[in-house]
């Protein structure tokens, strides 16, 4: 396995051959095919061998054994500051130093798991992205929202009856429209990428209901006002309720994080306001645990877990604008791919599943001129996974079948060890 941690590492034109090609697109796979990208990372050809340029001495041979290369993944809603199953509301409690080399670790586990973009939803301080970017630490290239935007007393306050706050910052409190435009502005200051906000109670916090509306609607279309003036800065709504999510919508969101409750309406609308929607199923699939959960949190997740399937999946026939998200940290973190098994076990088409990862994803982080499928002038952000994803999608949620991850044309994840040269002692 490669692990350079540096900008400065020496860079090589790319090529994998002897591929299977799911190109992001949904199109159908290519076999035999080659990928080609030069020294700077840049995808110069993606298609049948038959028709490829021949390789160069120069080129990194990457010989993928007939398995499939893929885009590299999204995950649009992570939360990489938290350990699985650590309440955000004990944060400050912990030793800083252990927590930054803790989230290190978790976006080493986030890239290996094949996710070479991750959009964190609250908690994780710009500097990771910088400290991604400048090649100070490995890991998925990063958009942030830092904190999260909340009303007092809804799902983002987490502060003790006294007024303590012990998440470390992760949340932003506004009570009316003016103090929304202030807390995207400070938001911003400390380096916002996109602005997360509140539309409705949640299943984590104590005091409200996923029902429960958050901010007000003319409170969000403040924040997407401010965010516009901002450079048109996205933003992201934690709406599960119904009502919650028409004010989201309403109010001009971007996206719809969760969407549990969403029904024909609110489907019709954000459609035609082209609003995108991340269900994050893993926090229903692999994020309820009695034994570990406060009991208020287990009995929300157990009532809303067959709501939720049931409403997701009415919004997968209907063709919502689904990307892909777990919302690890409630769920673990490092098998981010096994979302996709759940949105194929809710009725999407595999290869449908694949394209939410890559290219719909890439589409909602506005990236998806350079990432999120494989041609040419796109970023060489590629996987190689064992097995045949289309006849079992569970393939890529194992980061074992993930034998090997290319971000930005350089080589982070190599398990396509070459054979041991003969020793001149076998019998």
């Amino acid at each position: 396995m490669t692990d350079p941690l540096t900008t400065d590492i020496p860079r090589t034109p790319l090529r994998v051959e002897n591929a299977t090609l799911i190109d992001g697109t949904g199109a159908a796979p290519v076999a035999p095919a080659v990928v080609m990208a030069d020294a700077d990372g840049t995808i110069t050809y993606a298609g049948p061998a038959a028709t490829a340029p021949a390789a160069t001495d120069a080129a990194r041979v990457i010989d993928a054994g007939g398995r499939t290369v893929l885009p590299g993944f999204f995950d649009c809603h992570v939360h990489l500051a938290y350990a699985h199953g650590s309440p955000p509301s004990r944060r400050a409690e912990l030793d800083p130093v252990l927590v930054t080399f803790d989230t290190a670790t978790r976006l080493r586990q986030t890239l290996d798991a094949g996710i070479t973009s991750a959009r964190d939803l609250g908690g994780l301080s710009a500097g990771y992205r910088t400290a991604v970017e400048s090649g100070r630490i490995v890991g998925p290239r990063l958009h942030t929202a830092v904190r999260i935007i909340s009303h007092t007393g809804g799902h983002a306050d987490l502060r003790m009856p006294d007024g303590t706050d012990l998440t470390a910052g992760m949340s932003e409190i506004a009570d009316t429209a003016d103090e929304s435009r202030l807390a995207v502005r400070r938001v911003l200051r400390e380096g916002a990428d996109l602005i997360k906000v509140c539309a409705t109670g949640g299943m984590g916090s104590p005091y409200d209901q996923p029902d429960d509306e958050g901010l007000l609607e003319e409170e969000i279309r403040a924040v997407v006002d401010e965010a516009r003036r901002h450079g048109g800065k996205p933003v992201a709504a934690h709406a599960q309720g119904n009502a919650g999510i028409l004010n989201a919508i309403r109010g001009g969101v971007t996206s719809v994080e969760h969407g549990y409750g969403l029904d024909d309406p609110a489907l019709d609308l954000a459609g035609e306001r082209g609003v995108f929607v991340v269900p994050t199923l893993s926090t229903v699939y692999a994020g309820i645990n009695k034994a570990t959960m406060p009991a208020y949190h287990y009995e929300k997740k157990v009532r809303w877990s067959g709501i939720t399937k049931e409403n997701i999946a009415r919004a997968i026939e209907r063709g919502a604008r689904i990307a892909l998200g777990t919302d690890a940290a409630v769920g673990p973190h490092g098998v981010n791919l096994m979302e996709l098994s759940y949105l194929v076990d809710l009725g999407m088409d595999p290869m449908a599943a694949i394209v939410a990862g890559t290219r719909t994803s890439a589409e909602l982080l506005g990236v998806a001129d350079r990432l999120g499928t494989l041609a040419p002038g796109r970023t060489a952000d590629l996987v190689i996974c064992d097995g045949d994803p289309l006849a079992d999608i569970g393939v890529l949620g194992d980061p074992a079948n993930i034998l090997c991850v290319v971000q930005d044309g350089i080589i982070r994840k190599d398990l396509l060890l070459p054979a041991a040269p003969p020793t001149g002692k076998e019998s």
